[in-house]
């Protein structure tokens, strides 16, 4: 089997719009995970089109892809930065990463983005074409990834505070009295742990002081609940026991995310509380 690596900035018939439509039909192949397709070509108010719109269907988080043949250049950087920047502006509720996607990343460029990186969610990838036995290929490396700070951080109110009408209308009352249950679970590791109503969390306050050791993100007909704990094979085989419905394991932030709905049963409150109780550990260290 023949390997060809192809420059599709000087390919005959291979373009940009291929390769927006290879993305699209398959946004795995950028490795930032199961992405749906949101949009194409999106028009931005007086800065023309956002290659591709692609989101999280868990987390709900969105990316702005901008793709770019050949070399990255200023305008490719300054196009994806902006177009971010309407969308997130656009849609707050979300949360935003900007995607720069290009054949080459030289190293002049490579210092410019890691300025951005840090006050700009910014990820960087390389993009390489293959041709093997007459088809062609992409592959994807990620260069530069986004700077996480995790979540809120017990001396700097970040993240605006709310209340629970709030959190009705974000949320649910269904979802609102899931979170008031498990509540009832924390509570028996930590009796002065509180909610604390963020606008993107439901936090934990312990003396009126930040204890973000869990936290949940509520949606209509249920939430997810976060334990913030470095993974170890302990609760990842308590997790996988007891068969609940997770997300991903976020190694940026070290959280444990599983969904939690209405109906738990005793053995469910039990891992639950186990979690709890870990992440109250570590937490508490």
């Amino acid at each position: 089997m023949t390997l060809k690596v192809l420059n599709l900035k000087k390919h005959p018939t291979i373009n940009e719009k291929w390769v927006q439509e290879e993305i699209a039909n398959d946004p795995s192949i950028l490795g930032l995970g199961e992405l749906i397709v949101r949009d194409k070509e999106r028009v931005q108010s007086g800065a023309g089109r956002l290659d591709l719109l692609l989101q999280d269907p868990e987390t709900l988080k969105r990316y702005e892809v901008e793709i770019q043949l050949g070399s990255v250049d200023e305008s490719h950087i300054i196009r994806t930065v902006e177009y971010w920047d309407i969308e997130r502006k656009r849609y707050p509720q979300y949360e935003h990463a900007a995607v720069i996607v290009a054949e080459e990343i030289t190293s002049r460029f490579l210092n410019v983005i890691q300025l951005f990186n840090g006050a700009i969610p910014l990820i960087a990838l390389k993009m390489t074409a293959y041709e093997v036995e007459g088809k062609t290929y992409l592959t994807f490396v990620k260069i530069i990834d986004e700077i996480s700070y995790g979540l809120v951080g017990e001396d700097e109110p970040v993240d605006e505070p709310t209340d629970r009408a709030y959190w009705e209308k974000k949320g649910s009352k269904k979802s609102l009295e899931i979170a008031d249950n498990l509540m009832k679970i924390v509570n028996q590791v930590e009796p002065l742990a509180t909610h604390s109503y963020k606008k993107h969390y439901i936090g934990m306050t312990v003396n009126n002081a930040p204890y973000n050791f869990m936290s949940f993100k509520l949606r209509k007909n249920d939430l997810i609940t976060q334990f913030k704990i470095k993974r170890n094979p302990e609760a990842d085989q308590l997790i996988e026991e007891i068969g609940f419905n997770t997300l991903p394991y976020d190694a940026g932030w070290k959280l444990y995310r599983i969904r939690v709905g209405a109906g738990v049963t005793e053995a469910e409150k039990e891992a639950i509380l186990t979690l709890t109780k870990m992440a109250h550990e570590e937490f508490s260290k």
